[in-house]
């Protein structure tokens, strides 16, 4: 599943080429799965409505939107799943299989949401309300409020890590490679970390993050941004997906367990 970087790609990507424009019309195909609102709702919300922003909250693209006639901006929001693009393409370029739906640009050019086995949703803000995401925003929380987010907690810190309600975005590639570079083992309890160990975690997954959004994101699976292009920050990893071979700092294989029914990769010499 794309996680905060991928997303975060996405947006930028999809932001700069559609910024302004104007939506003419909405294709909505037949599936019902990936779809939030009605597609009464979304065609009604959308066409003739111009484009004002596309960003990122934890892992969903919001786009804002200003309808004609409408002193509110409405909102549309797109979760990629586990398979799921935004693509921006000229009309003319064949429609990819599994298009769930379309937007279609006074300007001949198409953002499709496409999806193929149909985990992504695709859904409508209503008019003066914003989307927030469940928890707090992993890269602009400060180290105090980073540090409060796991006084107390006697899960695995991998766990916590990818707790949406304490921190939108963090997924399993990104919470196993910030704890290898903060030196901090995945299945030691979140609230027994001292603050120095929570700061260079704070420091580490920022820096992860930042580093993923420069590359691209992270192209394990299906994850492509909106050109179609895949990431490089899977040539960085330190831990994530590497069971068995070498640790780039230590030579020590690293080594793969389950915590919360999700794979987790560590190095037992780096991670103390």
């Amino acid at each position: 599943m794309p996680e905060l970087p991928e997303v975060e790609t996405v947006a930028n990507g999809v932001h700069e080429r559609v910024r302004g424009a104007r939506i003419d019309a909405v294709s909505i195909g037949p599936h019902k799965e990936p779809l939030k609102s009605t597609p009464a709702h979304i065609d009604s919300t959308l066409t003739g409505a111009r484009i004002e922003a596309v960003k990122r909250v934890g892992k969903t693209i919001v786009m804002d939107v200003q309808q004609r006639n409408r002193n509110k901006p409405a909102q549309m929001t797109i979760h990629l799943g586990m398979t799921g693009r935004l693509l921006v393409s000229k009309r003319d370029v064949p429609m990819p299989p599994h298009t769930h739906v379309t937007l279609h640009l006074h300007d001949g050019r198409d953002v499709r949401f496409v999806d193929p086995r149909r985990f992504g949703r695709v859904g409508i803000v209503d008019e003066g309300t914003t989307y927030e995401g469940p928890g707090a925003e992993p890269l602009t929380i400060s180290e105090k409020d980073f540090a409060a987010l796991f006084k107390g907690r006697k899960t695995p810190i991998k766990s916590a890590l990818l707790n949406q309600s304490l921190l939108h975005g963090v997924g399993n590639i990104y919470a196993d490679e910030s704890l290898f570079r903060a030196g901090i083992r995945p299945k030691r309890h979140a609230g027994r970390l001292t603050r120095a160990e929570l700061n260079k975690l704070h420091a580490a997954l920022q820096a992860v993050l930042k580093h993923a959004i420069q590359l691209g994101g992270s192209s394990v699976s299906d994850y492509v941004d909106a050109d179609g292009v895949r990431g490089f920050f899977q040539l960085e990893h330190r831990v994530y997906s590497r069971t068995g071979e070498p640790c780039r700092d230590c030579g020590t294989p690293i080594e793969r367990i389950v915590i919360g029914g999700r794979s987790t990769h560590f190095c037992k010499k780096c991670q103390k």
